[in-house]
């Protein structure tokens, strides 16, 4: 059985940091893929950094420079630099297995300006 818990959210002021943890039942390297998604108020989900089973990265345009995905043998991180109110929504650990798609259910980012 496969489990996605993230944790790290919280409260920071406009330009602070948050590192975010998603931790697995399983090696993050049994998935093609990993990701962070998020989702903030009256908007749609949208895709924050990915990170695939050979290491390689990428990012949105919006978080480019100031995130960085990252990973451990059963953990996904996410750490967030220089953030902004814009960055407030709930984010979502997201993973790519063989058989199905994986999700957390999310930790919530709040950036006060």
């Amino acid at each position: 059985q496969v489990q996605l818990v993230e944790s790290g959210g919280g409260l920071v002021q406009s330009g602070g940091s948050l590192r975010l943890s998603c931790v697995t039942s399983v090696s993050i390297f049994s998935f093609r893929y990993m990701g962070w998604y998020r989702q903030a108020p009256g908007k749609q989900r949208e895709l924050v950094a990915t990170i695939t089973s050979g290491g390689s990265t990428n990012y949105a345009d919006s978080v480019k420079g100031r995130f960085t995905i990252s990973r451990g043998d059963n953990t996904l991180y996410l750490q967030m630099n220089s953030l902004k109110p814009e960055d407030t929504a709930v984010y979502y650990c997201g993973a790519n297995g063989a058989a199905r798609n994986y999700w957390g259910q999310g930790t919530q980012v709040t950036v006060s300006s």
